[in-house]
């Protein structure tokens, strides 16, 4: 589980996200990333969106957040420069996802932050 202190939750902080347009996409999953830091020392906050449209069931769309959230955790605890670098990030599920195992989310999710980093450059 994410530390209190990754986690995005208010409503206020994922509409400021959405609205800052940076977005890399792959087709399992959709990064929003917000604003980038001024002040280094405050931590990245990362939230995740699994829309019913992906899945009806309640239960596949938690299994969906909970891997996302796991891989993401991991990638925190390396102190991965890129993530560090944004304010918010939110990780959105697409529909191609609901099949799919931890390690195929993983590299999706290691492919988003590279274009994230290659777009910034």
């Amino acid at each position: 589980m994410l530390k209190k202190q990754n986690r995005l939750k208010s409503k206020k902080a994922f509409s400021a996200t959405y609205k800052n347009n940076n977005v890399v996409k792959t087709n399992l999953i959709v990064l929003y990333a917000g604003k980038i830091k001024i002040d280094k020392n405050c931590p990245t906050r990362v939230g995740f969106v699994v829309s019913k449209k992906v899945h009806k069931r309640a239960v596949k769309r938690n299994k969906i957040k909970r891997l996302m959230r796991e891989n993401i955790r991991l990638i925190l605890k390396k102190d991965e420069s890129v993530i560090n670098e944004y304010q918010s990030l939110i990780f959105s599920a697409t529909d191609g996802i609901v099949d799919k195992n931890y390690e195929e989310i993983s590299k999706s999710i290691l492919i988003l932050l590279e274009k994230l980093a290659n777009k910034n450059i």
